[in-house]
């Protein structure tokens, strides 16, 4: 079974100092729905104006997992972490037992765009943690790069999570090809540009959720960047 999630059926937020495209259920955003995708239970678009950022606040039992792709996001937390987040770096922060932080736009005059995205852990209360790894845009090119697993595998972040993370850039002839479990759901998310995932045509801001799909492809990309999650049913 496959569900188009168009990019103008998100949930919609105006802060002023941030503008805010929910694919699921966030804050004063309710659609009974979308409410998540298996384990998937955040993906935020986040635009956050020059010289303005979320001031500290706090989290538990969540992975969380940034993906900068333009501006950059300035990170600091109460484990001492204070990080730069650019463009093609994947962070990662397992809230566990609680952890509290911020995240800033400090640039004058460019905006911070960026996806947040949650996923429900399978261990709860762990001490908390952090990790940031860059993918270079080679990593990406013509396939599904792993970014973020339960086990680290091929250099991805770590994530208390029965969820896989992959991220691709496909453009022309380019094709990746990805097989699935049945038993298992997939959402495909796409960042930026035009692509044909599993027959449906996409563009900017659309997403494919998929369940008991044995395989996903994805070809005619134009100036596409995408993700793919594996999830827990």
């Amino acid at each position: 079974m496959i569900t188009i999630r168009r990019s103008h059926e998100r949930g919609q937020a105006d802060h002023g100092w941030l503008q805010s495209a929910h694919s699921f259920s966030f804050a004063e955003y309710m659609d009974p729905a979308w409410m998540g995708w298996g384990n998937l239970r955040v993906i935020n678009e986040d635009r956050i104006a020059p010289g303005t950022g979320f001031g500290t606040h706090g989290h538990r039992d969540m992975e969380i997992i940034s993906y900068v792709l333009s501006g950059e996001l300035a990170h600091q937390d109460s484990m001492g972490n204070v990080k730069g987040i650019p463009p093609g770096d994947v962070q990662r922060m397992s809230a566990g037992s609680g952890v509290r932080h911020s995240e800033f736009n400090h640039a004058p005059q460019a905006t911070t765009h960026f996806l947040q995205i949650w996923i429900e852990p399978n261990v709860r209360g762990v001490a908390p943690s952090y990790e940031q790894t860059r993918f270079s845009a080679a990593d990406k090119r013509g396939q599904l790069r792993l970014v973020a697993s339960p086990d680290g595998a091929n250099g991805s972040v770590t994530i208390h999570a029965d969820a896989r993370m992959y991220a691709g850039l496909l453009d022309g002839t380019e094709s990746a090809t990805l097989a699935l479990n049945p038993g298992r759901k997939a959402y495909v998310h796409l960042v930026k540009g035009e692509l044909t995932a599993n027959g449906q045509r996409l563009a900017t801001g659309d997403a494919l959720a998929m369940d008991r799909e044995a395989a996903l492809t994805l070809s005619d990309g134009r100036e596409a960047e995408v993700l793919v999650f594996d999830l827990a049913a």
